[in-house]
């Protein structure tokens, strides 16, 4: 998902030749996500405006505290924000993001839903 939305990005910009990235460090901090499943099933009969919430907050909320534990161990976090918004914190977060981890968490929530429909 990270791939894709930063080709878009590079889309935005007017390359078309969408180049997307990320970094290894990004994939143990997205398989941490396992470690949700808890929240997801504990929240789950909340209205999906609430669920929406939560998740923006505890997303965004991971993303500072990996971010911030990466620049502790490696002297610098492989995202910066400072330089695209001005509504980040420490460059490790942005604001403006909140609308999108809303949703993805809601999305994510589907995904969860269909891997234990189909037994996975």
């Amino acid at each position: 998902m990270e791939v894709a939305w930063t080709g878009l990005g590079a889309l935005m910009l007017g390359n078309l030749l969408l180049p997307g990235f990320t970094s290894l460090w990004m994939f143990p901090i997205y398989g941490a996500a396992v470690l949700l499943e808890p929240l997801h099933d504990r929240i789950n009969a909340q209205p999906w405006y609430v669920r929406g919430g939560i998740w923006a907050v505890v997303i965004i909320s991971f993303e500072f505290l990996t971010g911030w534990l990466l620049s502790s161990l490696l002297g610098r976090c492989p995202w910066d924000y400072s330089r695209s918004t001005a509504y980040h914190i420490n460059g490790l977060i942005r604001l403006d993001y909140l609308p999108v981890w809303f949703f993805v968490g809601l999305l994510f929530e589907r995904v969860h839903r269909f891997i234990d429909r189909i037994g996975i």
